[in-house]
């Protein structure tokens, strides 16, 4: 049988019903209020993927109305392994990492454990050293390395974590031969779009070619114009940031030859857009901006950003996933495609006429 200890003591008919503010709420009580089995419970907690929506539904809204806590001591107790993780990561002041973790953060809670987040400056060769060390300092299960360049997934590949560990990277797909959905749906929608407006040449304003993120946009943004016929004026790279748009676009002076300007990532087409105002330039009446990843601010630019939304809080979830199937020795979970959606707003319009 499938006993799930949370609390010291607790039980089957350990006490009946108990207000809440005096004594925690057991995996029993969540059982009782979702009207499930308390196996049904404990499968939800360990990130079992096989329970149907409507029975995960109740018992998501059963733990948060009794506000349960997993008791991580008395479960190490009993299974003789840490209910801790440990994310490595070098970017939390870059939107799409920071959402990665976030989701990640969410998915070890609700399998039942705590996510300590471990920072370091990745131009500091010793740096992934240290942070390998601090986190096996600690009492931990498992290591989730998150890493967005090629330089860090190789300084990963040959560290010695000493506990089981996942590195989430995402692969080049002229490698691997396995494009994601942002590939192969996200930017032919957006070139496809922005061609239904009239637009026939185009700027890709990249980011670092040192990211395996960047390069497979640009081969997406390339594969796109070219499979409409269309026409690149060229490919400019960039840093990820606004200052790399801006600076990009000024350095381009007046003489912008597309109508079109795809930007890797929203703050590369927010920068992109202050220096086509500042030139004299109108958006989207002389050139139109689209960007990806759909930032919560894209819709409060001047003007709101046409942009690519991109589910990274699902990347981090995944990673957790994977991670855990590790740790338990099961075959990893199938990863369903991430959902990108093209978002339509002020920022993209009717091709100019140009004569």
């Amino acid at each position: 049988m499938d006993v799930d200890v949370d609390a010291v003591g607790d039980g089957p008919g350990s006490g009946g019903e108990r207000e809440a503010a005096a004594k925690p709420a057991t995996i029993y009580d969540v059982a009782r209020a979702a009207g499930v089995s308390h196996q049904t419970v404990s499968r939800f907690l360990k990130g079992y993927q096989g329970i149907r929506p409507h029975t995960r539904e109740k018992v998501v809204a059963a733990l948060a109305e009794l506000r349960y806590r997993p008791n991580l001591t008395a479960r190490s107790l009993k299974s003789g392994r840490s209910h801790r993780l440990a994310a490595l990561t070098h970017e939390l002041d870059q939107v799409g990492p920071s959402r990665i973790v976030q989701g990640a953060s969410t998915a070890a809670k609700e399998a039942g454990y705590l996510l300590d987040i471990i920072t370091f400056d990745m131009s500091d060769a010793d740096a992934v050293d240290e942070a390998v060390r601090l986190a096996t300092r600690q009492d931990i299960a498992g290591i989730l390395a998150l890493a967005s360049t090629d330089a860090m997934t190789e300084v990963f590949e040959r560290a010695d974590f000493r506990v089981p560990a996942y590195i989430a990277a995402e692969e080049d797909d002229a490698r691997t031969g396995h494009r994601t959905e942002l590939s192969d749906v996200g930017f032919p929608s957006l070139i496809a779009y922005l061609a239904g407006l009239g637009h026939e040449s185009f700027l890709h304003l990249a980011g670092p070619v040192t990211y395996s993120a960047a390069r497979n946009r640009a081969r997406a943004y390339e594969r796109a114009i070219a499979e409409r016929g269309l026409r690149s004026v060229g490919t400019l790279h960039g840093d990820w940031s606004a200052k790399a748009g801006y600076d990009a676009v000024m350095r381009l002076g007046g003489r912008i030859e597309a109508t079109a300007i795809v930007a890797a990532n929203d703050q590369t087409a927010l920068g992109a857009m202050l220096a086509l105002r500042q030139l004299g330039l109108r958006i989207p009446e002389d050139v139109s901006v689209t960007g990806v990843d759909d930032i919560p601010e894209a819709a409060y630019f001047a003007p709101p950003l046409t942009t690519l939304r991109v589910d990274f809080a699902a990347q981090g979830r995944t990673a957790v996933r994977e991670l855990l199937s590790r740790l338990d020795g099961t075959p990893p979970p199938r990863v369903p495609a991430l959902p990108t959606e093209l978002v339509i707003r002020s920022s993209t319009a009717w091709a100019p006429a140009r004569g």
